[in-house]
């Protein structure tokens, strides 16, 4: 998943946000220095990537990609359910996605002096640039992934990946409706059993 649905299964303190988006930055953090409650949030994050990695909606979504873009098709599914999850944000949170942007920037400006410095960078130029704002196109989408490819230091066709999206939008929305509450609850029982471990 995205920064924005790892945000989304954050808990409400910086400690957990932080640790929610670490697994995307973890290069050169020492791991051992983090918080309980940082670590925690990192735990999740990957948890969460590997739930999604092995789900069966995901694994068909792959397929979706012309053979040559599939060596990307994870980083673009990833975009692209954060854009599907904003599209149906009523369906998954009960306050409106504008309040919950605005405020979960303010957060994430005010944590910036927390993280490391490579998500500290991110932040400072997501939040002014409102990326969130831009997922909810598939225009912003793809921009998004042409910034990812232009990063590359090879050849590649990550960019063409917004011509799958088009073409097989209705099938990619149909699967991330299956899969998203897969989700929630797997998440839901994680941490009832962290919770759990954590009592004993």
């Amino acid at each position: 998943m995205n920064y924005l649905a790892h945000l989304y299964f954050a808990g409400n303190s910086p400690e957990s946000r932080i640790g929610n988006l670490l697994g995307d930055f973890c290069r050169g953090v020492d791991l051992t220095a983090l918080s309980p409650a940082t670590k925690a949030g990192l735990m999740q994050h990957r948890a969460i990537d590997r739930f999604t990695d092995a789900a069966p909606e995901v694994r068909e979504a792959k397929l979706l990609f012309a053979a040559k873009r599939r060596r990307f098709a994870g980083v673009a599914l990833d975009l692209l359910f954060d854009h599907y999850l904003i599209k149906h944000w009523p369906a998954f949170h009960p306050e409106p996605f504008v309040v919950y942007k605005s405020r979960l920037y303010q957060q994430l400006w005010q944590d910036r002096a927390l993280m490391p410095e490579r998500m500290a960078t991110t932040i400072s130029y997501l939040v002014p640039q409102d990326w969130f704002g831009s997922y909810a196109s598939l225009d912003g989408i793809g921009e998004a992934l042409d910034r990812i490819a232009g990063r590359l230091r090879f050849a590649n066709e990550f960019s063409g990946a917004i011509t799958d999206f088009s073409t097989h939008q209705q099938q990619f929305e149909q699967l991330f409706l299956q899969f998203f509450p897969s989700l929630q609850a797997f998440v839901v029982q994680y941490n009832a059993a962290q919770q759990a471990g954590a009592g004993n």
